[in-house]
Formats: structure tokens, sequence, C-alpha cells
């Protein structure tokens, strides 16, 4: 082995030190060496001056012919050194061989620098005087010595070489690189022990056929310049395996979808790869710049900060094989001259790709998730305040009212703006905008850290309190919250008085946030009829609770008497009017009551243990109609309501698919739309349900989507076909930019997750329009069709539009125009006219 090139300048000091006593201790041994040659071992014939020239020219060619393996910026030569001086004390007096050896690394060092001749120099000298002090000792005699004593003492001359070589080469290359020396020791040991034995090998055979007859000295050279070749390719092929194999592991550990992670198992990973000093990636979005070593991080931040490594640099850019994307560059940085290899440079472009695409891939999952974090508060939190929104408010209280035993009592206080109306048509809707910020400021900055401000919209506002000692608590807090809005709000220079009306309720036994949101809303108005400002709930004076315990208890009969309707509402392409599907919505004929809403009894149903009998009769009234309308030729899906709690059913995919064979009917003319308070539910249990209808073939959709309870776990876990735009945002989108952003949002998720997307609440033809445009293919409300009788539907299927049947409203355009789309529209135009 040789010192590397160009050491760390950190380092030199030592550095020299330490080839300063090599060198000296082989300047003492040489000095001694000529004063033998000089006295007692003087050659005394031509032969022994040849043998002088041939050990000198032997040790000079073993020294030439090396096997370079490049570690950073240092080269690693492995040579057959030890073998010619081996061969050499065997055959020559100890002072001869160290004087050839000086002499020969000295001429095959001219072309090195000084500080690196010298180490050479001396430590091959130490090794010669070393080996060959050794074999003095030992019982050695080169003529008439048996072969098997001859190789069993050259070993143990050969062992000693090997270790003198070892322990001088590597603690200076190990100081030089910067790294631990017993890292040097052990890399590659297996590979180094192997080339020791065919050196040795060589040895011993060279000096069994010089017994014969030493003129075979002649011969060394040839013999030892074959076995390099072949020692040399062996080598080649070993290291060009391992950087395979290490390109393999590096690309797979790049397979992950966080940036920083990303970048730091680029920056190490390649620094190990490419033998690199310093390894930096500079990324072109964001200027950032990621900088470090082998299993460091050094730097990371703006592409600003200047390197202290000073050496070459290899500059890659970092784009894929079609050199389309270009996302940054890729910096390998060596404190000497280098010159990659052609495996190497070859390595380096595939290893560039391969961080393009993870970089590429990371980015796109961070701005999805952006994506998705901004859709997630946009749904949850009110534009205009900042404010918790209803959807948030029932989300939080649903949760909280889970842990109430534990957490004290629950309650939730309603307040609501007198005569707010007046402030917007006397002042404008910008001063009421303003007023509405400043009573959600005074609300927030009035509460407890653990109470929860929303509005629910207009001028009405809810304050969620958590953990009360006692439910009487709940109304001096109510009173508190009043007074932070008894002081008159500024409005540019104009002070505005607002009054206030507030209701109070604590947590039910039974019924859950939505409930209690009910019985605040009825203690609010309560105070409003009463001329107060606080009201608190009586359930004395709540006609509407009275009526649905009445209704509860009316369930039985409702189901045996089939009471239960259905009407259906058709879903529609936006694009060309025609009919893809219908979604079924309950209605209750109620004998005395008339036709009750399901808001009002599906959870009184969802208690009372018939679910199972009211979905079943849903169910088949859905199907009849599919079928009816399959038979006048209009084949229409029809999409059914689930109750989360019929997904804890193990029995309900039978049940469903059951139905289906009895009607006669392909398991795709059924879509079962799914709430997204399936997150509250074990989904252990609801993914094996699912997973079985929809491997049946029967559709699934996601309703309601974007109203603060789904994510992208919600969606990895259930595999919908459809998703369904809650109709607040289409309602909304013209006047709310955050309304917009959530549909553009959930039509960007739909097409990265080949999903259809329909709109809910279409009312008119510019929200028709407008959503088209967005790339929504489908939309069901008011503009084409109110929920109506299966009869009705198929009546208006026949009827048609423009004579078209199977259509309910004209083609946005004639067909075979040609139709300018806005960029988004393209690629949601693609295979997205299947129904939901």
């Amino acid at each position: 082995m040789t010192v590397p090139k160009q050491p760390d300048i950190e380092t030199d000091r030592q550095l020299r030190l330490l080839v300063g006593l090599i060198v000296v201790g082989a300047a003492v041994v040489t000095v001694d060496a000529v004063r033998v040659l000089s006295t007692s071992a003087v050659p005394r014939s031509a032969y022994d001056v040849a043998t002088l020239i041939m050990l000198t020219l032997m040790v000079a060619v073993a020294h030439l012919v090396k096997v370079r393996i490049r570690i950073r910026s240092t080269n690693h030569l492995i040579n057959w050194t030890e073998t010619a001086i081996v061969i050499g004390v065997a055959v020559a007096p100890t002072a001869w061989v160290v004087i050839s050896t000086a002499i020969a690394i000295a001429i095959a060092s001219l072309r090195l620098p000084a500080i690196k001749a010298a180490f050479n120099i001396g430590k091959n000298v130490l090794i010669a005087w070393g080996t060959g002090s050794v074999l003095t000792l030992l019982p050695w005699t080169w003529s008439g010595m048996e072969s098997l004593h001859l190789v069993g003492l050259l070993a143990v001359t050969y062992l000693v070489a090997v270790i003198l070589d070892e322990v001088l080469a590597i603690p200076v290359i190990a100081l030089a690189a910067g790294t631990r020396i017993r890292r040097h020791f052990t890399n590659g040991l297996d590979l180094r022990l192997a080339g020791f034995g065919v050196r040795f090998l060589v040895a011993a055979s060279t000096l069994v056929i010089l017994q014969v007859d030493s003129r075979f000295l002649l011969a060394i050279p040839p013999l030892v310049l074959s076995l390099h070749l072949s020692y040399s390719n062996r080598i080649q092929a070993r290291t060009e395996q391992q950087a395979w194999q290490r390109l393999a592991r590096t690309t797979d550990a790049l397979n992950v979808v966080d940036l920083d992670q990303v970048l730091t198992t680029a920056v190490t990973q390649a620094a190990e790869l490419f033998s690199a000093d310093e390894v930096e990636i500079e990324l072109r979005d964001g200027g950032r710049m990621v900088r470090g070593g082998a299993g460091t991080i050094t730097y990371d931040g703006p592409a600003t900060d200047p390197t202290w490594v000073e050496g070459t640099v290899l500059t890659t850019p970092l784009e894929g094989h079609d050199q389309a994307v270009d996302v940054g560059m890729l910096r390998l940085r060596f404190r000497g001259p280098v010159r990659l290899s052609e495996r190497e440079q070859y390595t380096l472009r595939t290893f560039a790709s391969a961080l393009c695409t993870a970089v590429r891939n990371a980015q796109a999952y961070a701005e999805l998730s952006r994506v998705a974090d901004e859709h997630a508060y946009a749904a949850t939190h009110d534009a205009l305040t900042g404010l918790a929104n209803r959807r948030h408010l029932l989300d939080q209280g649903t949760e909280q009212l889970s842990t109430r035993h534990a957490d004290g009592v629950t309650a939730l206080v309603l307040i609501d703006l007198n005569h707010f109306k007046e402030v917007n048509d006397t002042l404008g809707h910008a001063a009421g905008d303003q007023v509405l910020v400043q009573v959600a400021d005074r609300l927030s900055r009035a509460v407890q850290p653990t109470d929860l401000v929303a509005r629910l919209g207009g001028d009405e506002f809810a304050v969620l309190l958590r953990s009360l000692p006692a439910p009487a608590v709940a109304a001096h807090r109510a009173e508190a919250l009043l007074n932070t809005l008894h002081e008159p709000f500024d409005l540019d220079g104009m002070r505005v008085s607002v009054e206030a009306s507030g209701g109070i309720a604590a947590a039910p036994a039974t019924g859950g946030m939505v409930e209690l949101l009910r019985r605040a809303d009825v203690a609010m108005y309560q105070a409003k009829r009463a001329g107060q400002r606080i009201s608190t709930y009586a359930p004395n004076r709540d006609t509407a609770d009275i009526t649905r315990l009445t209704l509860g208890g009316d369930l039985p009969r409702a189901v045996a008497d089939q009471e239960f309707t259905v009407n259906f509402q058709p879903i529609v392409d936006l694009g060309t009017g025609a009919v893809t599907g219908a979604e079924a919505l309950a209605r209750w004929h109620h004998p005395t009551h008339g036709m009750i809403d399901p808001l009002r009894f599906l959870e009184a149903v969802e208690r009372s243990g018939l679910l199972p009998a009211f979905a079943e009769t849903i169910l088949d009234q859905a199907l009849v109609a599919a079928s009816t309308w399959r038979d006048a030729g209009f084949v229409v899906p029809v999409a059914v309501n689930v109750s989360p709690r019929s997904l804890l059913d193990a029995r309900f995919p039978g049940s469903v698919l059951s139905r289906l064979r009895a009607h006669d009917l392909p398991p795709h003319s059924l879509v079962l739309e799914l709430t997204e308070t399936l997150t509250l539910s074990q989904l252990d249990i609801v993914d094996r349900v699912l997973s079985r209808l929809r491997d049946e073939g029967v559709r699934l959709a996601l309703d309601d989507f974007g109203t603060g309870y789904s994510s992208l776990s919600l969606l990895s876990r259930i595999p919908v076909h459809t998703l369904k735009i809650d109709r607040s945002f289409v309602t909304e989108m013209e006047s709310s930019v955050e309304a917009a952003a959530v549909i553009r949002s959930t039509l960007d998720l739909g097409r990265s997750l080949d999903l259809t997307v329909i709109a809910e609440g279409v009312e008119n033809e510019p929200h028709r329009r407008a959503l088209w445009e967005l790339g929504c293919t489908g939309g069901q409300g008011h503009l084409f069709a109110r929920p109506m009788p299966a009869g009705a539907l198929l009546a208006a299927l026949r009827r048609g539009s423009g004579g078209h049947p199977g259509l309910l409203a004209a083609p946005l355009h004639d067909a075979g125009a040609i139709v300018r789309l806005p960029a988004g529209r393209r690629s949601a135009a693609r295979g997205r006219n299947q129904p939901a």
C-alpha cells in the first residue's frame, strides 16, 4: 500500500510527524545495512553482484505493478513488494535486501511527491529489515532445506511482512482520509487476506524453484506480472459487484415520500457510493441546499452558504432519463484530483436520475398533503372569522361527549346577534363583516384554552364549554361571554353597539352533539321570545323533543305497515344532461304528522334496533325502482345511503347481495353512499364489509365530502369509486373563494385517485357550467329535478328534454361542436362519464 494523495490540511502536521518517524527508523536501518555491506557482507563475485541487481529489479517491478482502488480522493495501491522482499531475504543477506529495497523503491517513486516517496522507501525498508531479522532468528538454511520445512518458516516470515505492511501503512492512510483506523483494517479484509495467501504461495513456489536452480530468479518478474494481472481482474470484478450492490441499496433507500429523508439519504449514501469527501444537493424549487458527508449532514438551508471543501467538483444535473425535468444539481467534492471511471460515471447518472424521481415524488406528495391540509382547514373553519365552523363543532363535540364522564360536564352556549340585519342594511356588508370579526375576536379571548368557539353561519356563534365542574357553572360562563359583547364596536371611527341573546344546554344523556346543538338553539329562542339575554334549556318547554319521543314509539308500527317510502333525485351528466343515476331518499308518511324528513327519525331508527328491517325496506324499494327503469329501457344505477351502524354488521353484505339477486339486478346497478362519520367506527370490521361488497361489484360513494370529517387516511382505508361534494360548497362557490378552492381540490384529488366526482346542490345553470368547466362530470340538484317517486322519474325519463329520452337538461354544447376546454378540464374529460 502507498500513502494517499493530498492529505487534509488539518491533519498535515500529524501526518508529517508519523511519516517522519517511519523515515527516521528506515534511515537508521539503511545506515546499518551499508555498514554491514561494507564489512561482513561485501559481494565477492559476479554472481553476488548479479543477485543484488536482480533483487533490486525484482523489488522495483513488484512495486510498480499495482492494483488501484480509490476511496474519496485517495488512491489505495496494492502491490507485490512484500512478496519480492520475502523472496529476497530468503536467498540473500538482510543487508543486501535492505539496500536493494531502498534503491528499488526510490527508483520506482521518482515521479511521486517527496513525502510519498519518503514514506514508500521508509515503510518497505522497515519491512525488509523486519522480515530479514525474523528469518535470521529462525533455523533458516537456504541450501538443502526440505520443502515442507522451508514453507513453514517462510509462512512465519511472510506473516511478519504482512503485519508490518498493515501496521505501517493503515494508520497513515486513515489519518490522511480522516477515518478510523479500525475501519481501514476491516474494510475489504477478506479480499486482502486472499491476496496475501496468493502472494505467499507465489513466494513459496518461487523459492522451491530457486532451490532447484538459482538462475530461475530471472523468471520471477514475468511470473509476478502475470499473476498480478489475474489478481487485478479479480479485484476489479469484486469492486464493480460491490458498487452495483451499493447503488441498488441506495436507490431503494430513496423510495420514500418525505423530502427531508430523501435528501439526507441521498447525501450520506452518495458520499459512500462515490467515496466523496462532500456531497451537495441544490434544489431549484425553493433554493434549498443540503450538504454533508458519510453519515452526517453539515448544512441544510438557502443555497448561499459556501463550502469549506476545496478540490475537485463533479456536477451532475438532477434530471430524468428523458431529460425533460431538471429539479436541481448534485455536486460531488473531493479534496484532491479525481477522475471517475466509465463505470462510476454511469453509476453517477443512474443515481442522479433516481434522486430526481425521488425528489419529484416527495415534492408531489408534499404538495398533495399541503392541499389536503388546506382543504381540511377550509372545510372545518369559517373563512371570514377563522373560527371553527358547524361541522368542526359537531366533530369536536362528539369526541368530547364520548369522554364526558371522565372530564366533567360539557355544555354549549349558542349566541345570536340581535338586529344584526340593521347593521348590514345601514352600514353595508363590509361593516357587518368587521363586526363579525370583532365578535369572534372578543369571544376567542374570553374563553378558556380548552373551550371551542365556532361560527355557525350568519350572526350565530357557538361556544363549546368543556370540563365544567357543574352544570350551573355554564350559566356564569355564558354571562361572561355576553358581557364581552356589551362594549360598542369601533367601525372606522364609528362606535356601534350590538346586542346578543344566548342559549345554554348541558350535554344530554342521549342524542349526542346534534341533540346538544338543537337544545341550545331551543334555549336561545326561548330567551328571545322571553326578552332575556340568556336562557337555559328546559325540557318541559321543548315541544320538538316530545314529538321526537312520540315518533320513536311509532317506529315499530311504521316498519310493519310500510309507512316508509322512497323518493328519487336523479344524478345527471353535467355536459350532456343525461341521467346517470338516482339517489334514493327515505320519507315517512306518518298518519298523524304527515310527511316527515329523515333528519327527524333516522337517529331514532338507529337507536331502536329496527335498523336492519328499515334498511331492507328502503333497499328493496330502491331496487324495485331500478328494475322497473331497466325493464323500460333506462339503465339507471340507484344510490342508497347506508348508516355506519349497518357497516358494523358482518351480515350486511350478504343481505345486500341477496336482494340484488332477488330483483335480478347486476351488482353495479347499486351504489352505496357512505357518510364520513366512518372515522369514528370500528374500521377493521368496516373494511371487511366494504371490501366484500366492492369485490362483488357494488359501487361505493363517499357522501358530503369536504365537510370536515374526511381525510387522506380515510380514503386510503375505504375503497370508494365516487366522491360527492357537499351542497354547501356548491351553493357558496360563486361568492366564496374558499368554497371554490375546496371544490377544485376535491376534483384534483378525484383525478389523482381516479375517482368520479359528483356535486350536490346544483341549483342553476351558472353552477352547472362552472362545475363542468372545473372538471366535474356529474351533479344533482333542483336545476334538474327535485326528489320524486319512482314512477314520476320514469315518466320524466321517457319525456326527456328536447325530444331526447333519458335527458333532463339540454346539453351544454351541440353534438359535433368543437369545444375549447380549460386546462384543468381537459384531463378530467377523459374517461369520466361513468355512473356514480
